[in-house]
């Protein structure tokens, strides 16, 4: 089985659908096949063992040309982007003291976790 990314106009993923190997010995006849099942023409092949295009694709995600990847969307706006996981990191380390911390956008700081 192969997994394709349905994408729209803008390259987000709006849907993941599985192809029996049969019809998509090559990432382009898979394309081709899905193309003319859906008539819909924006299709990516994505790895679930991330393999390549760095993540596997899921409703939501943008899938990226220039880095030909699958990129989730930034859980905040002071997060950055690591260009080797294209996924997104606080733009400071995380404490490792054995608490709970919750990001905290508004001061782009890590808090206590109270429980």
């Amino acid at each position: 089985m192969k997994y394709f990314a349905k994408l729209n106009k803008t390259n987000i993923v709006i849907d993941v659908v599985c192809v029996n190997d049969n019809h998509a010995p090559t990432e382009a006849d898979g394309i081709v096949f899905l193309t003319n099942l859906y008539n819909h023409e924006y299709w990516k092949q994505s790895f679930k063992d991330r393999s390549q295009r760095k993540n596997g694709a899921g409703k939501g995600l943008t899938y990226d040309e220039t880095r030909d990847a699958f990129i989730p969307p930034s859980p905040y706006p002071s997060w950055i982007l690591d260009e080797t996981t294209c996924n997104w990191e606080a733009p400071i380390e995380k404490p490792n003291d054995g608490n709970k911390y919750i990001w905290n956008e508004s001061t782009t700081t890590w808090d206590i976790l109270d429980i």
